[in-house]
């Protein structure tokens, strides 16, 4: 049984004009993702500017975020680190708190080799009782889980259940849903390729557009997996020109000016991310309206 099939969100985090984590305005953002059919909320991910977080505030926003869904969807907390004993207290603390599931990136920066992964993510998953997606992004991490080393992971290690796969690379994601035949769940880390994902035995999207758009985003997947293979592809195909203007710098940059855009006034971000450049917030105006979202 999957974590949650459909559209996860990939929250952001906002800040106060402090730059502290404004609660109350996060409270906001999940009831408004909530009400507009999200199905799983992703909390402290990279969207969620987790990495310049610390400890207490990454373990108040995962605490905050569960008692606030209070069980209408998942919340799925990212506790991945490139320390593998960071990453096991992160997890046991979001465990602590009540989540539904855990989201674990590679370890960045000094990477890790195929044998390493396996370590490092068996050790995290051993000491929680929680199921665990992976999160394979190797243009952040620089490391890359092979489908042979998923397939590995999710045969030999009872809680790791799903993988976020944001490679962007179609073959590599079709060899994965190969070798797994069904062995682990398959959600799109980009919003460009959902459908594309999908049509390889995927059961959903783990997205920075919903945050914008949850609704909309929403429906591609289950357009599709209710079988409405062309109403799905028309909304994902319809969504191209705006996840374009969502990633014309690194996220979130972009889909925090377009929140703020959009009148949700969720602050600005955390350096060393600094804030959109004027070219591209007029690119994100003109996307968000030509994809039919009011500017305020």
């Amino acid at each position: 049984m999957a974590i949650f099939k459909g559209a996860g969100v990939a929250i952001v985090t906002p800040f106060t004009e402090e730059n502290q984590v404004n609660f109350d305005k996060l409270g906001e953002l999940i009831e408004f993702q909530i009400s507009n059919q999200v199905d799983s909320i992703i909390i402290c991910g990279t969207t969620g500017e987790a990495s310049t977080l610390t400890h207490e505030e990454h373990l108040d926003a995962i605490r905050y975020t569960v008692k606030k869904a209070a069980k209408r969807v998942p919340v799925i907390a990212g506790t991945g680190s490139n320390c593998t004993e960071t990453a096991i207290y992160l997890s046991k603390e979001a465990e602590k708190a009540g989540a539904d599931g855990l989201l674990l990136v590679t370890p960045y920066y000094n990477k890790a080799t195929q044998k390493g992964l396996i370590t490092h993510f068996t050790m995290i998953a051993n000491s929680v009782k929680l199921p665990i997606i992976l999160y394979n992004v190797p243009s952040r991490t620089g490391c890359n889980i092979l489908p042979e080393t998923a397939v590995a992971l999710a045969k030999q290690v009872e809680n790791i259940v799903g993988i976020k796969e944001a490679s962007g690379n179609i073959s590599q994601v079709a060899k994965l849903a190969q070798l797994a035949d069904g062995c682990i769940d398959i959600y799109s880390g980009n919003d460009d390729q959902i459908v594309p994902l999908l049509s390889l035995g995927g059961v959903g999207v783990i997205s920075v557009l919903a945050n914008v758009a949850p609704k909309k985003t929403h429906d591609i997947v289950a357009a599709y997996l209710e079988g409405d293979v062309v109403t799905s592809r028309k909304l994902q195909l319809e969504a191209l020109p705006f996840c374009e203007a969502l990633f014309c710098e690194v996220n979130p940059i972009p889909v925090k000016a377009a929140m703020n855009l959009m009148g949700f006034e969720i602050g600005g971000l955390r350096r060393p991310l600094s804030e959109i450049e004027p070219e591209h917030l007029e690119k994100l105006k003109k996307a968000l309206t030509e994809y039919g979202i009011s500017i305020k």
